[in-house]
This record gives C-alpha cells, structure tokens and sequence, in this order.
C-alpha cells in the first residue's frame, strides 16, 4: 500500500489520483485510436469521452452518499472533506450517469449511439483496471477478512485516517480482484471489435463480463453501509444485475447491420 506518490511537508500527490488519470488518459488514447479504424470522428469521440468521465466523478460521488447517506446525514461538514474528496465513489454510479450524458451527447451530436459506445467499451474497462490499482495504492475498497494465502494486510496510517482503511487484519484484495478481471475483460473486448461485430455487440459484452465480475466480486468485498431491504445482495449487486440484463439485451438483440472490420480500412 502506497498512498502518497510523493510527499513535501504537508503537500502530497495521491498515488490514486496519479493512477486513475493515467488509466483515463489510456482508455481515452485507445478510444480515439478505435474511433479512427471504426471510420468515426476521433476528436468526437475524445469530446464525449471527456463528457463522460467528468459525469462519471459525479456520479460516483453522488451514489457513494447515497449509499452512505446515513452517515452523511449525520455528519454533513464530511461531505466536503479531503477523504470524501478523494475516494473514488462507487463505480457503477459513475457509469449511470456517464451513460446519460453520453446518450444526450450522441442525440444532440447526431453520432452513431451504439458503434460510439462499442469505441469507447474496451478503454473504459482498461482504465478502471488501471484505476483499482490506484485503488489498492490508497486502500479504499477493500475486502472482508480473508485467511487465503493471498490475503493483504494493510498497515499504513494514512490510508486509515482517510479511508477508515483496517490496519493489521488480512483481507480479500477486491481491488486487485477488480483490477484483474477488467484487464482480462478489455483483452477480450479487444480482441472481439477487431473482427466484424454488430453494433451494441462490444458495449453489450463489456456490461455483461463486468456486470458478473462485480456481482461476485461484492460477496468479499467489505460494506459499511446495510444491505437494501436488509437482504443478502448489496445495491452495488442489485446494480450490476440491471447492467447485467442491459447487457444480455445488447447482445441478443436482433442484429441489422454488423460494422465492417475494424482493422481494414473502408471500402
């Protein structure tokens, strides 16, 4: 765990925030590469993507409080402070609210909603991979206590005095969990639209590999917050599940016409 990349007296540079620009930056470059080899305007792209990832600081900061809101009810002045400032929020909020903003952008723009969307899939899941590495750096998102060989155990003060962050105590790297199942999932979605593929299919895969890995990754992830109806599945799971049937429905919707090889240039 290595939260401050560098540190000048009370000054510092998150290690966080350093991975998460980097893994946008990454996942904006390849989205603008793909937009080139789809035929699409790269510079449309990059705008939308740039749209989309400030919708999705907010909307991971805005479900991050709804999800905690009893606590912040409590303890409004927190909603300001430098911890609630830098955690990352809750991912899948960012993604909701990125996917309206992307959908007033593409209308207004008149673009192609779901070959934008397949453009932008393989980026969005290699920069969150990046971004859960950040996570692990900081020790936010961690896991329950795991007694498995590759448990983690964190014992840096400035994680715990930001992020709560439990010192001493093994626990499931969810971090590292996430951060690997998103690589594994940006190779396949990669692999997948450089071959012929219908609109919607690559956006469809993306929601539907990630919806899954997060569904299962939850059940060792830790929670402060009760779960919905005091049931067995936290809203991060219900979430996934309504990405999830997105997904699906993506993927099986009947196909009108398939996009051309990415990698041949057009006609």
């Amino acid at each position: 765990m290595f939260p401050q990349l560098i540190k000048i007296g009370d000054f510092f540079i998150p290690t966080y925030g350093v991975l998460v620009t980097t893994g946008f930056l990454l996942g904006l470059w390849l989205a603008a590469r793909l937009a080139r080899k789809s035929g699409l305007s790269s510079e449309q792209v990059v705008n939308l993507g740039i749209s989309c990832a400030l919708a999705g600081i907010i909307g991971a900061k805005l479900l991050m409080l709804i999800d905690d809101f009893g606590y912040y009810r409590d303890n409004p002045r927190e909603i300001f402070s430098l911890a609630t400032l830098q955690a990352g929020g809750v991912f899948q909020g960012g993604l909701i609210l990125a996917v309206i903003t992307a959908y007033v952008i593409v209308r207004r723009h008149k673009m192609p909603g779901l070959a934008t969307a397949d453009v932008l899939a393989p980026g969005i899941a290699l920069g969150h991979a990046v971004g859960r590495i950040g996570c692990f750096s900081a020790g936010c998102c961690w896991g329950v206590e795991c007694e498995r060989a590759w448990a983690v155990t964190f014992r840096n003060p400035v994680s715990h005095e930001l992020f709560g962050t439990p010192l001493n105590v093994p626990l499931h790297p969810t971090q590292l969990y996430e951060a690997a199942a998103e690589a594994f999932i940006f190779a396949i979605l990669y692999w997948r639209f450089l071959r012929p593929h219908r609109a919607g299919a690559i956006i469809g895969l993306y929601l539907t590999l990630y919806s899954s890995a997060r569904f299962a990754i939850e059940f060792v992830r830790d929670h402060e917050q009760v779960n919905p109806w005091d049931g067995p599945l936290s809203s991060a799971q219900w979430i996934a599940l309504a990405t999830l049937a997105a997904g699906l429905w993506l993927l099986r919707r009947p196909a009108k016409n398939a996009t051309p090889d990415p990698g041949k240039p057009p006609g």
